[in-house]
């Protein structure tokens, strides 16, 4: 199960670590699983453009608030996705007032056309396509206290997992597509002056290596994911707050655990923590999770 594509990098990369879409883990047909998690990550410095510092004026930023999720097998090799967080943004120390609300709603096809199982290898293949929009009429030019950056989106997403006995590896990478925005202002300042209230979004790469021990009670698994954004970004000017459409880089390690309960199945208890430990124009957040998903199977009423 998972999040969001891509909040707002310098706010709270949240959820792009929880059992989600990125994983290789298919709904069977007729199955639905429903749940929620709940999420929180702060930060004291942050990359200014490559220079790492604080900012005495905000103190700890930090982002707290429930995520709905919910997967449906469409066919055993076709599952449907959806996914809406609630945030709430906070300041420890200065006049900035934080935000709070529904931020994006992301809906997500995964298609698995490929799974052979050679003796104790089994190696699949994954196509994904989400599409996100915000949730709610939230303010996004108001980082880093905004709840997100205000983009629909559309992200395209290859995987592959080989999984030999329990121990796996799954390597994705994603294309992520932004539509501009606009704000409540007629001017604004990039590397150059812009009159008008249209903000162009620059694009994002995002490549996630997952490598655990995988079992049918049990997940454990090691994460590594860099987000890049591509031509069109540019660095928070020197004592500036960020812009929508700075370059956001984050390269974040984490550890991602799920547990089915034996004397009943149907229900599953997940948590997660992770780290970003290497970026530009984001804040050098740790977060952590924590949530309980229920299974229903439709196909068969008495199970």
């Amino acid at each position: 199960m998972r999040k969001v594509y891509l909040c707002c990098l310098f706010l709270i990369p949240l959820l792009t670590s929880a059992q989600t879409d990125i994983d290789a883990l298919m709904m069977n047909k007729n199955n639905f699983c429903f749940g929620a998690i709940y999420q929180y990550s702060s930060w004291n410095e942050y990359w200014e453009g490559t220079f790492k510092r604080e900012n005495l004026n905000l103190g700890t930023v930090s982002a707290q608030g429930p995520a709905l999720m919910c997967n449906y097998g469409i066919i055993d090799k076709l599952n449907f996705l959806f996914t809406i967080p609630y945030l709430e943004t906070k300041a420890a120390v200065g006049t900035m007032q934080g935000q709070k609300g529904m931020q994006d709603v992301t809906l997500t096809l995964k298609y698995m056309p490929i799974k052979k199982t050679v003796g104790a290898l089994t190696y699949s293949l994954f196509a994904l396509g989400s599409y996100s929009l915000p949730a709610s009429d939230y303010l996004a030019d108001y980082l880093p206290l905004s709840i997100g950056l205000g983009s629909k989106t559309g992200t395209l997403r290859l995987m592959g997992d080989v999984q030999y006995h329990r121990f796996f590896t799954t390597l994705s990478g994603a294309y992520i597509k932004r539509a501009n925005i606009t704000i409540d202002r007629n001017s604004y300042l990039t590397d150059e002056i812009h009159y008008t209230n249209e903000v162009n979004m620059p694009d994002v790469i995002n490549v996630n290596l997952r490598i655990g021990y995988r079992s049918s009670r049990l997940i454990a698994e090691a994460i590594i994911d860099n987000s890049v954004t591509q031509s069109g970004g540019f660095d928070i000017t020197k004592n500036n707050m960020p812009f929508p459409s700075n370059t956001m880089n984050a390269f974040k390690l984490g550890l991602n655990g799920k547990y089915t309960l034996k004397k009943l199945p149907e229900l599953a208890v997940v948590g997660g923590y992770n780290v970003v430990t290497e970026g530009r124009n984001v804040g050098e957040a740790a977060s952590f999770y924590g949530g309980v998903f229920y299974l229903i199977n439709f196909k068969n009423k008495n199970k």
